[in-house]
């Protein structure tokens, strides 16, 4: 087992691009490939904790916002406490409408950017990757991510030209780096809800990729539009359980083999830095 987890925030302030299912979908993936996996919600709507199978967070006795509150007073944190278990081998640390005022709070707290690292840092070591499916703006929550993640994987919608949104996100990340959390990378971009028989979607891939690929990755495997992956939600599984056979688990297979041969190469470097 690695001795720190390779820690992914799934960031987009737009809403709907497919954050949570990336996260959820990609967290069952590689625990399909043995690894361990950390899924924490960082979303006060906790889409993703109602995704797992808890439709009711509000009425979970611990979530992420307790988890920082107790960073926040210096209260002892106990090994995985709140930590849920899903049965498809992920584990989970759930959100609720909590968060949102924990993000008030924030601003009077000393070291407010890192109160999540903090929180990580106490169970890491238990994992191989941890995902944070993060809140659909760029306020001190989605700062906190970035100031706890090693990389960051973007989703984007192929529907629209999203490049506006993109420099805004961009922005922020230059500016974490500067200030917060100079190793902090750039996973990738992953362009979901592609509806493969639209012109649209191959010219926002092209276009992005021609905008971006330069720069920063953007995935080879692109995630389809599909009904059966918008159903997933309502079952509390992963898409491999739901239509293990479909197009859309195919992708996110795909997807897992490639953040699995990236975290493997940072590691390396890591190892031969060290050396």
């Amino acid at each position: 087992m690695s001795t720190k987890a390779t820690v992914i925030a799934c960031v987009n302030q737009k809403g709907g691009t497919g954050k949570t299912t990336t996260c959820e979908n990609l967290g069952a993936g590689l625990v399909m490939n043995g690894k361990k996996v950390l899924l924490v919600d960082f979303d006060p709507q906790a889409s993703l904790s109602i995704s797992l199978g808890y439709p009711k967070p509000e009425e979970l006795p611990v979530t992420i916002a307790d988890m920082m509150k107790k960073v926040v007073d210096e209260k002892e944190i106990r090994p995985g406490e709140g930590i849920l278990h899903h049965e498809e081998g992920m584990d989970l640390m759930p959100s609720s409408i909590e968060l949102s005022g924990m993000e008030v709070s924030l601003v009077n707290t000393i070291s407010r950017e890192t109160v999540l690292k903090e929180y990580l840092e106490s169970v890491k070591r238990d994992y191989d990757f941890v995902l944070l499916d993060c809140s659909p703006s760029l306020g001190m929550l989605t700062i906190n991510a970035m100031a706890a993640a090693d990389t960051l994987l973007i989703p984007v919608q192929a529907s629209y030209l999203p490049a506006k949104g993109l420099e805004q996100l961009l922005q922020i990340v230059n500016k974490v780096r500067r200030q917060i959390n100079p190793k902090l990378k750039i996973e990738g971009i992953l362009l979901t809800m592609v509806d493969a028989r639209t012109n649209d979607a191959k010219e926002i891939s092209e276009l992005i990729r021609n905008a971006y690929g330069g720069k920063i990755k953007v995935y080879d495997t692109e995630i389809p539009r599909s009904v059966r992956a918008s159903e997933i939600s309502k079952e509390g599984t992963s898409i491999f359980k739901h239509d293990p056979g479909g197009k859309v688990a195919d992708a996110y297979r795909e997807l897992t083999r490639e953040v699995v041969k990236n975290a493997e190469k940072r590691r390396k470097r890591n190892l031969e830095q060290l050396r």
